[in-house]
């Protein structure tokens, strides 16, 4: 049996290119699975969610629906915390536009009282002649506090 000696001759230059691809290579490999692989921020996300929605019906904060009347665009405020509503009000509303509606902030502190003592938009009454200025207002405020809401996000 004849075994002959082989010589294998590199080219440094050829060993450096290849162990610069080879790490670029795994480099590429490695950020492919960081960015598209399981994200941490969702779970921790729907984490929190979760036990917000254990602990209360809202995200507390303050939640704002535009309402537009005639060009005129003022805003019904809700400030909320884990469980309650604790303010409703009117932001942005001028002069102007006070004196054009004027059924607008009596109707509004009205519409407050109940929803204060309900903490509820359910059973909500109004007089006959705020009927339309409280039913604008209600749908603000339920759009206002779906915004707020736990099980909405």
């Amino acid at each position: 049996m004849s075994s002959k000696t082989r010589i294998v001759v590199l080219h440094m230059k050829e060993v450096i290119y290849t162990a610069i691809f080879l790490v670029l290579g795994l480099l590429m490999i490695v950020l492919l699975l960081i960015m598209f692989g399981p994200s941490k921020d969702k779970e921790t996300a729907s984490s929190v969610q979760t036990t917000s929605a254990l602990t209360g019906q809202y995200l507390p904060g303050v939640y704002t629906t535009a309402i537009e009347l005639n060009d005129n665009t003022f805003d019904v405020q809700v400030t909320v915390d884990s469980s309650h509503i604790n303010s409703i009000e009117l932001i942005n509303l001028s002069e102007s536009t006070a004196a054009m509606y004027p059924l607008m902030e009596p109707a509004l502190e009205e519409l407050a009282s109940q929803i204060y003592e309900k903490q509820s938009l359910e059973d909500i009454t109004y007089e006959d002649d705020n009927k339309y200025t409280s039913m604008l207002l209600l749908e603000a405020i339920k759009s206002a506090l779906a915004k707020a809401s736990v099980l909405q996000q």
